[in-house]
């Protein structure tokens, strides 16, 4: 039923076209690597193959042409969280967080930005910079240091990318274009050595990059 809704939902969008639906997990992977999607959504509890480990199968560092995951669960549980993020996926919801969020996740995933619960996003990159250091969460903490110094402009996208907000978002918030944001995080992903905008931001916590300025 939930599946049902969630594509009644995402097909009534001008600019989202469901291709393929699954009701397991093993079918959803065999399903994507055929149709390459845009996006995939996925839950975390499905039949056959848990969500964490199909995102981990089509979008995980092993992966060589990784295809785009938002995971949509019940369950706000940590693991869960940084799971799913770790093992691939751009974006991840609560169910309840409602539908107009849902096809936002969809669209962010497909331009290669990424979109988590306001509600999880916080504690979640706490909970990732804790869990690599070992210990609490800390400015200043232990990070590998960048290969080349990050420019103030970039240390403001990363501050930003660190408190949850979109490529628009970030855009509209430093009066850039949304180019000049994605060149931005081309060049801190390569100085970080960064897969994603979710390793971007567990090193802004990490170095005390995270916090709003003064």
């Amino acid at each position: 039923m939930v599946r049902t809704g969630f594509r009644f939902f995402l097909d009534a969008q001008p600019d989202i076209t469901v291709v393929a639906e699954a009701a397991d997990g093993e079918t959803a992977v065999r399903l994507a690597r055929e149709m390459r999607p845009d996006v995939c959504l996925l839950d975390i509890r499905m039949p056959k193959l848990d969500g964490l480990e199909a995102t981990r199968l089509l979008a995980g560092p092993g992966v060589a042409d990784p295809l785009r995951v938002v995971v949509v669960t019940t369950f706000d549980l940590d693991e869960y969280v940084y799971g799913a993020l770790h093992g691939g996926a751009c974006g991840f919801l609560l169910k309840d967080a409602g539908p107009t969020l849902l096809a936002e996740a969809v669209r962010a995933a497909a331009v290669g930005d990424s979109l988590v619960s306001p509600s999880v996003t916080v504690r979640l990159l706490k909970h990732v910079t804790a869990e690599r250091a070992g210990t609490e969460a800390a400015p200043g903490a232990e990070a590998p240091r960048p290969q080349e110094q990050l420019t103030d402009r970039e240390l403001d996208v990363v501050r930003l990318v660190a408190l949850g907000h979109t490529n628009a978002e970030i855009a509209a918030s430093m009066f850039v274009s949304l180019s000049t944001v994605k060149t931005h995080l081309g060049s801190i992903q390569l100085k970080l050595a960064a897969r994603n905008r979710v390793e971007i931001a567990a090193w802004a916590w990490r170095t005390g990059h995270a916090g709003e300025r003064a």
